[in-house]
């Protein structure tokens, strides 16, 4: 199938590709520039991290081929990037680089060795047929690399790295070759040969290890491709067949033996067993799996066998959806990119400029065109602007990958640099702060009632009811003993009032009536509730929702609505409320040690509203709030707080939508559904509330990161430029020194792979 023919099959409107080829953020901003220029392009943004391209069209008939020849025209590499395989790392082009890198080493050495001898009255020095002999071939065959990018940057009248290293070593070598021949270099001093070798050696040699560094940052991605079996057992017509996981099929039913890796998201048909969900949420402990319960693609099978029916395969996979979130993240580009874009479009002519200068200086100066060609070219390899390009997407990728492993979706770099500075956070009560569920509280007991028989009878009259007090009423009724269930008849719903049930054989003279509801209905029916009045005031204030049981001789017409024809007596009061989530008063502690203000937004009555804020310690309550109105006030939230930081909202990605997307971040509780994926910039894989401010944390930590490499990346230029020109560093020193700033970056970036979520 063609690349066109792939991308047709993508209902998004983005390609991705991946590119070859690019060496520093010259190049990055080069193949940009091609892709913006192809007609229905909308918007385009190239990693040098990552080396990949994500484009945005803005006209689905522009095929993928176009976008391939448009960055192929300005010298680079590119190809349709694949989702639906695991591409194997290429070892055969690290064995060659590595190859490369060691010859290049083994060449030089020996023209290196006389300048560190030197020093100790050791002198040994090659003659110039030696070094023109050692040189040529890393100058023109281990450095072809550099002539070509080079030649392709310089044609299109824009500059990279390599044209830098390529104009530097050539002069080198060059004017040590036209010594050579034309008899003025008898002398050693007259040779530059380790300069053009040397520094070609360690720039391959740091290009090398920032690659090898560059893998490390994108680990995360890798550990959850190789989640991805590469077959599946199927159940067909009675029989196990191993098919590829290409060829599986919503619908069909996959044997999973224990062990063994679920290869697609399904419902478990049979059996059940513990899933290990660690990798995909970063939930720790095994979430046990039966019949009816969902599985996820990726996650791992405990100790029984499983029978699974698919319910989503390729792209629609949770696994799949997750790759390609943290991918476009990790290859996406933080804001703080733009200054380093701006500066990387003028870097290299400004370096040549300045090399120029520098060359006209001292040979004008001082006569002395040798030695203005050699300070030249240290002007030259030292600006070389490699970690300017790596300096924030390495530190973005390393952060993202650390946030995936604790199981916090950050969906692109602009969300994980807001996150940073976010002041304020709204909360939805119901689903978020709380479990979302109604439990049963408090119970208050008449005179000489039991609580087990009355806990039975309220949870038989409710037995065939899906009201959320109802089920909490059935849940609550397994803490308490068992006690005889009621006979029970003519069960009746009353809307907004409660349910009524006749008990057979319960009253002294026939049936008894038992109502369950409202406090106003059951005084309405000539019940009492004045024994209970302390109490009830007590649970209001809290928050909680009451209702009533009472009890009264049957009337002689069962259809009839019921009315106060016999004395009612109430036997009790039921008490419900959502219960708390057990982390949020701690999460709560740790966002306000973070300095983050935190404000609860409800549609649930005030009461309750302010009894979560009262427990929590949450500064700001807003109750009686519908979605619409929780939008606006978000606007309100940013709008107050002005430029001195940014406003996120969290909720549970469906009936928050608007809020999430109103804020300046939106971070969803869940596991990763559809929605909160889309409308939320941070989505938490498993709804712990501590991971809210573990998420800030990682985002400032990585916008220090990115801080630091930036100071790095331009320390070496600020201060070895001006050094160079001078005349106080050698080309082979500063090829030293700028190879190791690459280094150095992507090192200080992989120290985020040690973060973990407290």
């Amino acid at each position: 199938m063609s690349d066109d023919a792939v991308a047709a099959d993508s209902a998004d409107n983005s390609i991705r590709l991946d590119v070859g080829g690019m060496t520093c953020a010259a190049c990055a901003g080069r193949v940009e520039r091609a892709l913006i220029k192809v007609p229905g392009v909308g918007a385009a943004a190239v990693n040098l991290a990552t080396e990949t391209a994500f484009i945005t069209l803005s006209d689905t008939a522009t095929r993928p081929s176009e976008l391939v020849a448009a960055v192929q025209s300005v010298g680079y590499e590119a190809r349709l990037h694949d989702t639906s395989v695991n591409t194997p790392p290429d070892t055969k082009h690290e064995d060659r680089e590595r190859l490369k890198v060691m010859i290049a080493l083994a060449l030089s050495a020996p023209l290196l060795a006389p300048m560190l001898l030197a020093p100790l009255g050791i002198e040994t020095m090659l003659p110039g047929w030696w070094q023109f002999a050692l040189a040529t071939p890393v100058q023109f065959w281990l450095g072809a690399r550099f002539y070509k990018a080079g030649w392709n940057a310089a044609r299109h009248l824009e500059g990279n790295m390599d044209l830098l290293v390529a104009i530097g070593t050539s002069a080198a070598w060059g004017l040590s070759t036209l010594n050579l021949f034309t008899g003025h270099g008898q002398h050693a001093e007259h040779f530059y040969f380790e300069a053009s070798s040397v520094v070609i050696a360690l720039v391959l040699l740091g290009k090398w290890l920032e690659a090898r560094a560059r893998k490390g940052t994108a680990q995360a991605i890798h550990a959850l491709q190789a989640l991805r079996p590469t077959s599946a057992r199927v159940l067909s017509q009675g029989r196990e067949i191993e098919i590829p996981l290409a060829h599986v099929r919503v619908g069909d039913v996959l044997i999973i033996r224990p062990g063994e890796r679920i290869p697609l998201d399904g419902r478990v048909l049979e059996g059940s067993s513990d899933v290990d969900e660690s990798m995909l949420t970063g939930e720790s402990h095994p979430v046990t799996r039966s019949p009816g319960s969902a599985v996820t693609g990726g996650s791992l099978n405990g100790e029984a066998l499983l029978q699974v029916e698919v319910t989503a395969i390729g792209a629609q996979t949770v696994l799949s959806r997750i790759i390609e979130l943290v991918e476009r993240a990790q290859a996406g580009k933080a804001p703080i990119q733009r200054l380093v874009d701006r500066v990387s479009a003028v870097f290299v002519p400004t370096v040549l400029i300045i090399g120029a200068i520098t060359a006209l200086g001292w040979g004008l100066a001082f006569g002395d065109w040798a030695a203005a060609a050699l300070h030249a070219v240290a002007v030259l390899v030292i600006a070389c602007p490699c970690a300017l390009g790596l300096a924030t997407p390495a530190a973005v990728m390393a952060g993202t990958g650390a946030a995936a492993r604790a199981g916090i979706l950050i969906q692109d770099a602009p969300a994980l640099e807001t996150a940073h500075a976010l002041r304020v956070i709204a909360f939805d009560k119901t689903g978020t702060l709380t479990v979302g569920k109604p439990t049963l509280q408090a119970l208050e007991l008449a005179s000489g009632v039991s609580a087990d028989a009355l806990i039975a009878m309220v949870a038989a009259v409710q037995s065939g009811s899906e009201h959320p007090l109802a089920r909490a009423v059935r849940n609550a009724a397994q803490s308490y003993k068992p006690a005889p269930v009621p006979v029970l008849a003519e069960v009746k719903a009353h809307p907004g009032r409660g349910i009524s049930a006749r008990l057979r054989g319960q009253g002294v003279n026939g049936d008894t009536e038992i109502l369950i509801g409202s406090g106003s209905w059951i005084e309405s029916c000539g019940g009492s509730l004045e024994a209970f009045a302390a109490p009830a005031e007590a649970h209001r204030a809290q928050g909680l929702t009451l209702a009533y049981v009472a009890t009264r001789t049957a009337v002689a017409d069962p259809q009839a609505d019921p009315a106060p024809r016999s004395p009612v007596s109430v036997l009790g009061l039921l008490a419900f409320g959502d219960a708390i989530r057990p982390d949020a008063a701690q999460a709560m502690a740790r966002l306000r040690r973070l300095g983050v203000r935190t404000v609860l937004i409800s549609g649930d009555h005030e009461r309750a509203a302010q009894r979560v804020a009262r427990e929590l310690g949450i500064d700001e309550v807003h109750a009686g709030v519908l979605p619409d109105g929780k939008a606006a006030l978000i606007a309100q939230l940013r709008k107050d707080l002005g430029s001195g930081g940014t406003v996120g909202m969290v909720g549970d990605g469906l009936n928050d939508a608007p809020a999430l997307a109103a804020a300046d971040i939106g971070i969803a509780m869940g596991s990763g559904t559809d929605v909160a994926m889309h409308a939320a910039g941070i989505t938490l894989m498993r709804n712990e509330l501590s991971l809210i401010a573990a998420a800030i944390d990682i985002a400032r930590r990585t916008r220090a990161k990115i801080r630091q490499n930036l100071f790095w990346a331009f320390i070496y230029n600020v201060i070895g430029i001006p050094l160079a020109a001078l005349g106080t560093l050698s080309p082979v020193i500063a090829g030293a020194a700028m190879a190791f700033s690459s280094v150095s970056v992507v090192a200080n970036a992989l120290l985020l792979r040690r973060w973990r979520a407290h």
